[in-house]
């Protein structure tokens, strides 16, 4: 390993506050779904910042309208108009079939504002209507109300007391949920398909019962599609896949390839909910970020775009299934659609350690939950690509096997 890695990994140790368990390596720069360290070793990237750079590394149309943007004008205050922030939301408003979008500067920012806003539409209704229901398991940020929202206890250790008003169900079991809704439910907020828990997706018409009892019990149905939207599911938003339309809807991560922003988006109704002065932000929409999104916006929605996320999705989905069937005492089940695919291990004895072993043979993979190996790749990857990293990973489990 070269000094230049030993000084980084120093200076990290002493300035930087250690709340992530970094891999020992110093990315370099990328091009599509390939990156380099800063020692020229290259990798082929299945995490692509955790659904992040959904155009891949280097994107020139992206590349070049960031650069363009930042040549006139990259930030003003949301006291006044620019034309990529109202094109940007146009293109969502339009996307999404729903009715007005505000930007943020990430995933937690987003389902923040749609907390806020969903509380304070449910008020005009009844004061007592404050009732949020999230599903345990899930993943909505790490500020204190998203953490709240969050369904996994270990996130929430030691910083209460957490904001009230929150209760948790089981992702995928309507009974526990109708039997927990009432008329003081002010909300129903779900992942679309739950990525940081485990890659689970919605079973038997899930999602349509969901949207049933919200509208019988006249609470609002807000879908986090942070990590399953802007196209990972194979459709742009991946509730359109299960015939439903929430009345909010939150989206970050991919939304701009790669510069920070979230939104969400919501039908004209619960907009109204707001008036001037009711909520805010700084940097979030700037000309920057929403110059880099109107690309994505762009680009993703293309009918052809989509149709092969969801052709080489499968065929991923099919080559996980047979190293399933290759090594069924280290892979309990594979799951997912699109290109947001998970195989869960038997053991999470060694979940982390394949994920090391595959990173010294150049392939970035990602588990979550301690035993699930998580895939979320640039959505330009071909199969020729998923073959490369599914030969890497053959090679990783045949040594455990």
């Amino acid at each position: 390993m070269r000094r230049k890695d030993q000084e980084i990994f120093a200076a990290d140790k002493a300035s930087y506050v250690p709340v992530f368990n970094r891999y020992k390596i110093v990315l370099d720069h990328g091009e599509g779904a390939y990156a380099w360290d800063i020692n020229g070793k290259k990798y082929i990237d299945f995490l692509g910042g955790i659904a992040v750079n959904v155009l891949g590394h280097n994107y020139k149309p992206l590349v070049d309208a960031v650069a363009k943007q930042a040549g006139k004008l990259i930030h003003c205050s949301n006291l006044y108009y620019t034309q990529p922030q109202a094109a940007a939301a146009a293109k969502l408003v339009e996307l999404s079939g729903l009715g007005k979008a505000f930007f943020g500067n990430s995933g937690a920012e987003a389902n923040e504002g749609a907390i806020k806003i969903a509380r304070k539409y449910a008020h005009a209704i009844n004061p007592e209507k404050s009732q949020i229901i999230t599903a345990w398991n899930s993943f909505h940020g790490r500020t204190l109300a998203t953490l709240t929202a969050t369904g996994q206890p270990h996130y929430q250790e030691g910083v209460g007391p957490l904001p009230a008003g929150f209760d948790y169900v089981h992702y995928n079991d309507i009974e526990e949920l109708e039997s927990m809704m009432s008329d003081k439910t002010a909300a129903v907020m779900l992942e679309t398909i739950q990525g940081e828990g485990g890659v689970y997706t919605p079973e038997n018409d899930y999602l349509k019962k969901v949207r049933a009892l919200c509208d019988k019990h006249h609470a609002l149905l807000i879908l986090d599609e942070i990590q399953a939207g802007i196209g990972r599911s194979g459709k742009f938003f991946a509730y359109e896949k299960y015939g439903i339309k929430p009345d909010i809807v939150t989206l970050a991560k991919g939304l701009a390839g790669g510069v920070p922003i979230g939104a969400f988006i919501v039908t004209d109704e619960v907009a109204n909910a707001f008036k001037p002065g009711d909520h805010g932000t700084t940097f979030g929409g700037n000309p920057l970020a929403c110059a880099a999104a109107n690309v994505v916006l762009d680009t993703v929605p293309e009918e052809d775009f989509l149709h092969n996320i969801e052709e080489v999705g499968a065929y991923f989905k099919g080559k996980l299934e047979a190293l399933q069937d290759k090594y069924p005492t280290l892979i309990k089940e594979v799951r997912g659609t699109g290109l947001i695919l998970g195989a869960e291990l038997t053991s999470a004895d060694y979940g982390r350690d394949i994920v090391n072993n595959c990173l010294e043979k150049g392939a970035i993979i990602n588990c979550t939950v301690g035993k699930v190996l998580r895939f979320i790749p640039p959505l330009i990857i071909t199969k020729e690509q998923v073959d490369e990293v599914l030969d890497i990973l053959d090679g990783v489990l045949s040594q455990y096997a």
